[in-house]
């Protein structure tokens, strides 16, 4: 009886045993599954961007940064590009104003500082691209400009971009290096605008990018000028403060400032930072 009654004491403790042993694992087991339950930053670090990525952006960078926009498309599927294009001004002041945006791409640090001065961009915006200035005129010169200079002739209708955009700005930087005063018929809001002017034959001359020059194919001629090495735009670009999608910011970033992105950006005219 004594020895019968043991028995099953033992076969308890050898199962108290095995219970504690199966509550040690599971304590294990629930401790990893406890981590696992919160998000997991190497495997969200390892995924791709996804939903839509609004990227605010200087006039200029137009067809090149819609290259870009549908290449990232391609290359993470899912997602989708939106931009608003304009005067780097105008945008800034949207921006500060509480435009929801993830990325802004300006055509000079000054408009750029607008916005990081307003605490507006997250970390310290990087120069992308730089652009300088090139006359477009009408297809075949017809007026025969071959200087900034001729500009100033009274019986030419010129179109310049508004001063507080930066083309405009490198505009008159160019002109006081050149020591030369000019009225337009016009100041645009962005360098697009100007061009426009061209294009549809109500002015003879614009003083625009050389990316767009280069943009709008035959439909203007280009004339260079030296003056315009005095006047030359760093482009910087940065992810906003209030990104909504700040995955999809940097990646798209970071396509701009990859070798790929760089070939677009150069193949459009503009010069590397």
């Amino acid at each position: 009886m004594t020895r019968t009654a043991r028995r099953p004491r033992r076969t308890l403790q050898v199962a108290g045993a095995g219970t504690a042993a199966l509550l040690a694992l599971s304590a294990c087991s629930s401790s990893d599954g406890s981590s696992s339950s919160e998000p997991d930053s190497s495997a969200s670090s390892a995924g791709g961007p996804s939903g839509t990525v609004t990227v605010f952006a200087a006039a200029s960078l137009k067809e090149s940064f819609t290259t870009l926009g549908e290449r990232f498309e391609k290359e993470h599927p899912g997602t989708k590009v939106t931009f608003s294009f304009g005067g780097s001004d105008s945008l800034a002041a949207s921006i500060t104003g509480g435009a929801p945006a993830d990325v802004f791409a300006s055509a000079s640090p000054k408009t750029m500082k607008i916005v990081t001065d307003a605490g507006g961009a997250a970390g310290t915006p990087a120069t992308f691209v730089r652009n300088e200035l090139e006359i477009a005129t009408l297809p075949g010169n017809p007026d025969d400009v071959t200087s900034l200079k001729d500009l100033t002739d009274p019986g030419l209708k010129v179109v310049l971009c508004a001063e507080e955009v930066p083309c405009g700005a490198a505009a008159r930087t160019a002109l006081d290096a050149a020591d030369l005063k000019l009225t337009p018929v016009s100041y645009e809001q962005d360098v697009k605008a100007a061009l426009t002017k061209v294009e549809l034959k109500e002015a003879d001359a614009a003083v625009v990018y050389k990316t767009d020059v280069h943009a709008a194919g035959d439909k203007v001629e280009g004339v260079e000028f030296p003056e315009s090495a005095d006047a030359v735009n760093d482009y910087p670009i940065a992810r906003l403060k209030d990104a909504r999608n700040a995955r999809g910011a940097e990646a798209f970033i970071e396509l701009v400032r990859s070798t790929e992105g760089q070939k677009v950006l150069t193949a459009a005219g503009f010069l590397k930072p």
